[in-house]
């Protein structure tokens, strides 16, 4: 029994119409098997490695809250920054569509140590109020957010802003002194579209 030395082949070779001009300009035989998915199916790989992480941390028993993480570690898990816009944006989609009373976007800048500070509240809301309310979070230094950003007026991150069911804009945080000034500007935007309960 000798030493395999040639590598292996997939069970399956998928071509895609695209990939006969992309192999037309590499050095790569036309006959050769890529294990590399199309570039079309990589955000949904993307999509579905954070869908699958977020399913994890549900469903496991936790301590702390679900959303205990750092801003600025999540933007370094291999994406970059137009596939976390892009990400981002459509969770904003998601959220505007399902259906829900309110959304609110929340603006951040990885490198705002305030806003690092606001992920284990958020979650804390998103938690106690996911039935009636989506939260979606957008780097604001990402140029895939810009027309939000000139939209929503948005100079001073975190900044926090309520849409309702329709995506129109109702509010929006003011400028932030402190955490607890952040957490009441919140409340106060949550009151505004909270659903009156018995």
């Amino acid at each position: 029994m000798g030493d395999n030395t040639h590598p292996k082949h997939p069970l399956f070779c998928f071509k895609w119409p695209w990939d006969a001009q992309s192999n037309s300009n590499s050095n790569k035989p036309l006959n050769s098997c890529s294990s590399e998915p199309p570039w079309i199916l990589k955000s949904f790989q993307t999509l579905t490695s954070l869908a699958s992480t977020l399913v994890d941390s549900v469903s496991k028993p936790h301590t702390k809250p679900q959303f205990q993480f750092s801003i600025s570690k999540s933007k370094t898990k291999g994406l970059s920054g137009e596939e976390q816009g892009e990400l981002e944006q459509r969770a904003l989609a998601c959220a505007l569509t399902n259906g829900k009373d309110a959304t609110v976007i929340e603006f951040y800048s990885p490198k705002c140590t305030l806003c690092n500070s606001m992920v284990g509240f958020v979650g804390h809301v998103e938690d106690k109020n996911g039935d009636w309310l989506n939260i979606v979070m957008a780097d604001a230094e990402n140029d895939k957010w810009l027309p939000e950003l000139l939209h929503y007026d948005i100079k001073y991150v975190p900044c926090f802003v309520l849409l309702d069911e329709h995506g129109n804009a109702l509010a929006k945080t003011g400028v932030p002194h402190s955490r607890l000034h952040v957490v009441a500007g919140v409340s106060h935007l949550l009151k505004l579209k909270r659903p009156f309960r018995r």
